[in-house]
């Protein structure tokens, strides 16, 4: 009988060793799936010298602290293995800060008053000055009745806006609160507990199995060590560490216990890399901001305009007295402006972001809302994301090589797996016995030697109770297994097993070696009459169910979705075939290099667009991914789960947080889901866009009122030197908004392929429209003043003169039915009672209408200059509104088949010749034009701190985008070049 060398315990001299043959033929290497392991490296300087200048550090051709050997790490961090001193901990505590992340306290009061911080707000914040302070002459007192009007409709606005951004921000705070409070360290040459913020560089620090790493470290011991930092890099599975390696803070201990030596701190750690790209200032702006930007230099300048001649006209010309000219500007002012647009939109997100809460998706900034519908690109993380987190055994694609049924080999396997304590590969070989139970059950244990990373593979001796006989059942590395086996190795088993194995790591499967030996007699310690290899494991991550189903209905919407994760590229692709997305992925470092000569693409922008995926990748790859792709034009959506996507989910247009991600990934994400995976997006992006169709029809409604008030009053002030009180212009604001509001729960149907804001063909439309209804009050005013058509058929009483007080009734009662009105042609794609609207928008609109209706009737108002007219009137201005209203949708159908058809066709020229001109099919959407005022409308207020940062409310981590290129020599660069400014000792 063969002798097998075995772990049982140490072997007496007698033991039988079968010799080595000298003509032995070489071992076999079975290229298993796996890393590639880092041969460590010196710091290519005179180590002697520990005073290093600033600028070798800054080389990480010449000191890496991640790969460099230990003893270097010791010489350049100034340290040993004793630790260091209490006096030199507190000295290095001063210099490099606590190990924690810093947060930025804003100021409540700066931040409220930012939401006043916009051109929009500044034309009212001038309306409302000149209404209290300029309007104080020709003996009447200041008009106190607009002042207040307006500073409410500011203050509503501003409240709305400050509640939302006081909830919103706390990514930095879940990053920080994940890191560990305690840290095991020794001070003086003795092992104390203390705070994890008072580690510093240089301290030897120790941490067991369920502990969390308190600061990026140099293993100097490690004893059986396991670590888990899947929330860190994305990777399945625990990483087995030896001395040498480096651990992540953040990161958690799964077996065994280690010492090592802290080699960054905080701000300055792998996770508090994640956190400073979280919380990294580039003063950019949200989409919605970008768009209220355009619209409101719109208004703005067609307000502008018409002031301006106003004033060249009422003045210059008919020679105005000072106030009547100054009621006639505040009419422009506070008619022209749709100050209310923010709120309305607020509003409307807000109850949509309701609606979206009932498919378990929780909205944290609820203008995410506007742009997940514009989304063309969806990032997804792969590790708990696509797949479940969950190793498994992939039962298809099993292989046996013995008389052993498949279902055997994983019985037989589960014999010689833990059942308590189970580490991640055990459970997965257990799970797939469907009962756990099985895994005991028939055997009596004898014996069972647990997985170590030197003999690495389990073993269990075991008696069948069937039959009385005692077995030996092994798994492990292939390798470790194969050289076990002496019963039926054979070239050709060894062939094919290599074979298998490098097809199973091709795959991305990792392989699972199983042998079998029965022992004769009673001794369990005997050796047995020789292993038998019996079958090949695969495991992998499998795919969550609903995904594939996920994908496919995210590219039926016009999304599509690429993978970027953290695990190697092997798994990835194997990840993209099982779903669909295809296996056309890249490894990380194409990111730095660039496409290789000759291929396909001739841009590194070229290759991320056409890509499936990436692997590999660091949260800086994954936060480049994102900002190229949007630099490319794209709306991006990014979900993920772990604190290494919290960067990526900070800078995407939309970051979704899957169920059961960690602190970080929610605080980043705009979107969380409660529901297992990624079903919720689908309906999250049709919701989205249920939203978007709402808010579109609100900003051609604002806008074309807008015109319509501004070019109607100016046409009617030059024409019959017609003054509209202010205040009835702020009547028709409030009562409008306030009908408007109920548009956030309108009925109205998504559209298929991603919404763009094409803000050309909503001011076509707001022109056209406001031009129209213009004609309309115009028209009526004429007939009124120039004939007597109204007396002669009708029996009323005409005013005679352009202001007098029923006139100004009459025009206020015109402007404010028609104005509501054209909301139910502008959320209409045909005819407007083709598409029926909601209950609440039909009983806002006939509320404020008969409000409208009462104040006409009864309302005698001397300080705005208005008086009651008869119901004759009433009923006159009704059916003069009905008449007009008719030819609306004649109106949008001409413009569809006329201008908004040419704009249509040369936008798509433009792309097409954007395409063919860089090879890239850029899809830019037109919304994301530059405006000089847009950073002035951001709800994340970059100026406001900038102020507060200045004036010292906060301080901020920031990091410079050259320093993302490489994380390991900003690890360098912080420790070792403020050591070398603050030498503890000086230069041999």
């Amino acid at each position: 009988m063969s002798n097998v060398e075995k772990e049982a315990g140490p072997q007496g001299d007698d033991s039988p060793v079968s010799p080595t043959p000298p003509d032995a033929k070489k071992r076999r290497e079975y290229k298993d799936f796996g890393h590639d392991e880092q041969k460590p490296t010196h710091a290519n300087v005179d180590m002697s010298l520990i005073e290093l200048k600033a600028e070798d550090l800054y080389d990480k051709e010449k000191v890496d602290l991640e790969t460099i050997v230990v003893e270097d790490v010791f010489k350049l961090l100034q340290c040993d293995e004793n630790g260091l001193t209490t006096d030199e901990a507190n000295r290095r505590l001063e210099i490099f800060g606590p190990n924690k992340l810093e947060q930025e306290e804003q100021n409540a009061f700066l931040q409220f008053l930012s939401f006043m911080w916009n051109p929009l707000s500044w034309v009212m914040e001038g309306a409302a000055l000149v209404a209290i302070a300029l309007s104080n002459g020709g003996g009447l007192p200041p008009d106190w009745q607009d002042f207040v009007g307006i500073v409410l409709l500011l203050f509503i606005n501003s409240t709305i806006g400050f509640y939302e951004e006081r909830n919103a921000g706390n990514a930095v705070k879940a990053l920080m609160d994940s890191l560990a409070p305690k840290a095991k360290v020794k001070r003086n040459g003795q092992w104390q507990e203390i705070e994890s913020a008072n580690l510093v560089p240089g301290d030897m620090i120790s941490f067991k199995i369920g502990d969390i790493v308190p600061a990026d470290c140099r293993l100097t011991e490690a004893i059986n060590v396991s670590i888990d930092q899947a929330a860190l890099t994305g990777e399945s599975l625990p990483q087995s560490k030896k001395e040498g390696d480096q651990c992540f803070s953040g990161s958690t201990c799964k077996q065994g216990e280690a010492e090592g030596v802290v080699i960054s701190t905080g701000a300055n750690t792998f996770f508090g890399r994640a956190a400073s790209l979280v919380g990294q200032d580039d003063d950019t702006t949200g989409h919605l901001q970008k768009i209220l930007a355009q619209i409101g230099s719109f208004c703005l300048v067609s307000i502008g305009i018409f002031v301006v001649a106003e004033i060249l006209v009422l003045y210059a010309g008919f020679r105005y007295s000072y106030r009547d000219g100054l009621n006639n500007i505040l009419v422009l002012l506070i008619g022209g402006i749709p100050i209310a647009m923010p709120t309305v939109l607020s509003v409307t997100l807000a109850v949509g972001a309701q609606q979206l809460a009932k498919h378990k998706a929780i909205v944290t900034r609820i203008t995410a809302i506007e742009e997940l519908a514009g989304v063309t690109i969806l990032c997804s993380d792969k590790t708990g994301t696509l797949t479940t987190n969950k190793l498994t055994i992939d039962k298809e694609t099993i292989r046996t090589y013995g008389p052993f049924s498949a279902d055997d080999v994983i019985l037989l396997a589960a014999y010689a797996s833990r059942t308590e304590n189970q580490d991640a590969i055990d459970a997965s070989v257990v799970s797939a016995l469907g009962d756990a139970s099985r895994a005991r059950a028939g055997i009596k244990l004898l014996d069972f030697k647990p997985f170590n990373p030197v003999d690495k593979r389990t073993e269990i001796t075991y008696r069948e109770e069937s039959s009385g006989k005692i077995k030996r059942v092994t798994k492990g590395m292939t390798g470790i297994i194969i050289e076990l086996c002496t019963r039926n190795k054979t070239e050709e088993l060894e062939n094919t097993l290599e074979a298998d194995v490098e097809e199973f790591a091709s795959r991305g499967l990792r392989a699972l070696a199983v042998a079998y030996e029965e022992v004769e007699g009673d001794d369990p310690e005997a050796e047995g009459n020789g292993f038998e290899l019996i079958g090949l494991l695969a495991i992998f991550d499998p795919p969550r169910e609903d995904t594939k189903q996920t994908i496919d209905d995210a590219l039926a919407l016009g999304v599509k979705v690429k993978m970027v994760t953290g695990d190697q590229l092997a798994i990835a692709k194997e990840t993209g075939r099982r779903l669909g997305l295809g296996d056309h992925m890249y490894p990380a470092k194409v990111l730095k290099d660039g496409p290789a000569p000759g291929g396909k693409h001739m841009t590194l922008d070229e290759m991320i667009l056409d890509a499936d995926g990436f692997a590999g990748v660091f949260p800086e790859h994954k936060y480049e991914i994102v900002k190229r792709l949007q630099g490319l034009g794209h709306l991006c959506a990014m979900t993920g789960d772990g604190a290494n996507d919290a960067p990526a989910l900070s800078r995407a247009n939309v970051g979704i947080a899957v169920e059961g991600a960690t602190d970080a990934a929610r605080g980043a994400a705009d979107i969380v889901l409660t529901e297992p995976g990624l079903s919720t997006i689908v309906h999250a992006i049709r919701g989205s866009r249920i939203i978007f169709q709402r808010m579109r029809n609100y900003s051609i409604y604002a806008c074309a009122v807008t015109i319509r008030i501004v070019v109607c009053f100016a046409i009617l002030a030059f024409a019959f030197r017609f003054n509209f009180p202010p205040f009835m212009v702020l009547i028709i604001a409030l009562l409008n908004d306030g009908t408007i509001m109920t548009l956030s729960v309108d009925r109205v149907l998504p559209s298929m392929t991603p919404d763009s804001w094409d803000l050309a063909e909503i001011f076509s439309y707001a022109i056209a429209y406001g031009l129209y209804l213009t004609a309309s009050t115009v028209a009526l005013v004429a007939i009124i003043l120039k004939t007597s058509f109204f007396h002669d058929k009708f029996g009323v009483t005409s005013p005679t003169s352009s202001n007098d007080y029923e006139l100004h009734m009459i025009v206020y009662l015109q402007v404010a039915i028609i104005s509501q009105a054209l909301i139910f042609v502008t959320r209409s794609h045909g005819f407007f009672f083709m598409e029926r609207p909601s209950l609440a928008l039909m009983g806002a609109f006939c509320i404020a209408q008969l409000v409208s209706s009462i104040i006409a009737a009864y309302a005698n108002w001397g300080f705005t200059q208005i008086h009651s007219i008869s119901g004759g009137w009433i009923g006159i201005v009704w059916v003069w509104n009905i008449l007009w209203f008719i030819p609306l949708d004649w109106i949008k159908f001409a413009m569809k088949a006329t201008i908004i058809k040419k704009m249509r066709e040369r936008h798509s020229r433009a792309v097409a010749a954007a395409a063919a001109g860089t090879g890239l099919q850029i899809t830019r959407t037109q919304s994301r034009a530059a405006s000089i005022h847009e950073s002035m409308y951001s709800n994340r207020v970059s100026f406001i701190r900038r102020a507060a940062r200045k004036v010292g409310f906060g301080t901020k981590i920031t990091v410079k985008p050259e320093e993302l290129q490489r994380f390991s020599s900003i690890q360098a660069q912080r420790t070792g070049a403020t050591l070398a400014r603050n030498p503890s000792r000086t230069p041999a």
